[in-house]
């Protein structure tokens, strides 16, 4: 295998796996903070594609110019799962957290299909197939931006939970919950953080678990 074909290989796998770490540091902030894990986080990525599709078919939205639009639409959807489901299953045992959201996961996921169909749909934009070359090698330009968002957005959250206090009270409650709430941290607003809505409940259940806790002390 040539050096070119390797490197080739490296170069896309990179770019793609920083979409996929973007991904992944959704679902793993959500884990850290609230020890529970979204099954549906998938299902609300695909709604977000289906609203940047329709965008554009319909009102010909350029795809980044949608961004702005998924980013309100998911944000209400994480409220209402976060305030009317997730809320009622922290203190559950966790087979019953996985078995809510991936019933959630399927919800979305079949509402989809019966609405929209099983057909695959794409976006065909004037730079779709823009690509360029760089010393023999073949560079996408839509996974180059989609890499380039992905380092962005990484590197904002990475200043949010590092410089500001509300960023440092979502690394505090997820080292140790019980000491974050003793320490006066609102852990409804860091749950409210963790899903992007606005504060809500969160906080009920920590209090129970630190009310139990301190009641076995005693």
């Amino acid at each position: 295998m040539s050096s070119t074909l390797l490197l080739q290989a490296f170069t896309s796998g990179l770019l793609m796996g920083g979409v996929y770490g973007l991904i992944a540091m959704g679902l793993s902030l959500i884990f850290g903070v609230m020890r529970v894990i979204n099954f549906a986080h998938g299902e609300m990525m695909v709604l977000g594609m289906y609203i940047s599709f329709w965008a554009f078919s319909l009102l010909n939205l350029d795809p980044y110019a949608t961004i702005v639009i998924n980013a309100a639409v998911l944000f209400g959807l994480g409220f209402l799962v976060q305030r009317f489901l997730v809320n009622r299953v922290l203190e559950v045992p966790e087979e019953i957290q996985v078995l809510l959201l991936i019933g959630l996961g399927l919800v979305i996921q079949n509402s989809i299909r019966a609405a929209f169909g099983p057909d695959f749909r794409t976006v065909t934009t004037a730079y779709s197939l823009t690509a360029f070359s760089l010393a023999g090698i073949t560079i996408d330009l839509t996974r180059l931006n989609a890499f380039a968002l992905a380092m962005l957005f990484t590197g904002l959250l990475y200043l949010f939970l590092k410089k500001t206090d509300l960023g440092k009270s979502v690394r505090a409650c997820a080292d140790n919950r019980l000491g974050a709430l003793l320490t006066g941290t609102d852990v409804t607003k860091v749950y409210a953080v963790s899903f992007g809505i606005e504060p809500g409940d969160g906080a009920k259940s920590s209090w129970k678990r630190f009310e139990e806790t301190s009641s076995d002390a005693g």
